[in-house]
């Protein structure tokens, strides 16, 4: 029986987070990796094919073209990871000569489907031009077309908001007001703190022109959980909290999802979360690879996942396929309250001459990408 060894260097870099129930565990990611791992061997055990994961775990400046080689020694040539843009675009470049490819399942930044683009960097992590589409077109759909956009003062915030701005102007909503959220570096967890966000969230939206619904733009975490039921007017919340445009939620249970969900929390006791999905994503991509090639070779089943007529099926009613301009991956976008899936982007009326899935995201007309 041949073997595909799949890579995953894996940030062990955690950040505090406003609610306890979105506290990362020490096995993001990982777990949903080796449930692909599970569903891959399940077919590989007919397909006469063996599938093993190498867990490459790393911390702070890690030492990347290291880990590469240490994965290269093993014969894992394609690696996933969930390293921030930074990283993965050093993993890429870095990865180019020793003939490997990245699987980017966590950076959003649509700089690395545009000018930073990579031939051999596959991503299954929406871009955030991706998720703001999403949920700019199920506002638009509810004629919630006035916002009020609250952004966060770090690089990453800014980025996302700058997405926001672009989805408004695209499917024709107004941001009648902007304002920022200074992250000031107090305690997230204090016995006050509760006393202090309901005095301070108020303040912080008071004084907006009239607005249908508040766009926060909080990549952080640092505010954005505190403002539902705390604004100053009797409005909903979108983006990073309220209604969030996620890959994956724990209420997910149409085309199968129950399913899914069930044997996650059987093997890892508990719920799976949006990277979980995207690095099982990320495995079942390689495995389908296989199935569909016949082939453990890593040239062939990148050329696999590359080609027009690849799609991978992942409990969301439709496959998801490959950008060819960019090597992003097509996905449906849950939009969910953190109790149910309110709905599904891309929303009925959103038309598009190929997929509605490209209605999502920077078009092959709009991009900026040139693989190489």
């Amino acid at each position: 029986m041949s073997t595909v060894r799949i890579g995953y260097i894996r940030s062990m870099i955690r950040h505090p987070t406003i609610s306890l129930l979105d506290q990362p565990t020490r096995d993001a990611g990982l777990a949903g990796a080796k449930l692909g791992l599970d569903d891959d061997n399940t077919t590989g055990s007919v397909t006469g094919q063996n599938f093993e994961l190498i867990d490459v775990p790393v911390r702070k400046n890690p030492n990347l073209p290291a880990a590469l080689d240490k994965l290269a020694g093993q014969n894992a040539r394609i690696v996933m990871t969930d390293l921030p843009a930074g990283g993965v675009l050093a993993l890429a470049d870095a990865a180019r000569p020793r003939d490997m490819t990245i699987i980017n399942i966590a950076a959003p930044d649509d700089s690395l489907r545009e000018q930073d683009c990579r031939a051999n960097m596959i991503h299954v992590a929406p871009t955030r031009s991706m998720l703001a589409d999403a949920v700019a077109q199920y506002l638009v759909w509810k004629k919630w077309t006035r916002w009020l956009l609250v952004v966060g003062s770090h690089p990453s915030d800014q980025l996302l908001a700058e997405a926001y701005r672009r989805a408004a102007k695209r499917f024709g909503a107004r941001i009648v007001m902007e304002k920022v959220s200074e992250d000031t570096g107090g305690s997230r967890e204090s016995d006050s703190g509760v006393v202090q966000t309901q005095q301070q969230m108020p303040v912080l939206t008071q004084g907006a022109p009239d607005y249908d619904v508040l766009v926060a733009a909080d990549e952080n975490q640092v505010f954005a959980g505190y403002l539902p039921y705390r604004t100053w007017d009797p409005r909903p919340v979108a983006g990073s909290a309220g209604l969030e445009p996620v890959t994956w939620d724990a209420s997910s249970e149409s085309w199968g999802g129950t399913q899914l969900q069930d044997r996650f929390e059987r093997l890892f006791h508990r719920r799976m979360m949006p990277l979980d999905m995207q690095a099982w994503t990320g495995v079942r991509i390689v495995g389908e690879a296989a199935a569909r090639s016949g082939s453990t070779d890593p040239d062939k089943l990148v050329t696999t996942i590359k080609s027009p007529d690849f799609g991978i099926a992942a409990y969301k009613g439709q496959l998801l396929t490959l950008r060819d301009w960019d090597l992003q991956l097509r996905q449906p976008i849950l939009l969910a309250d953190g109790r149910t899936i309110v709905s599904i982007s891309p929303q009925p009326g959103f038309l598009h001459q190929v997929t509605t899935l490209d209605t999502l995201g920077v078009d092959r007309p709009e991009t900026k990408c040139k693989l190489q």
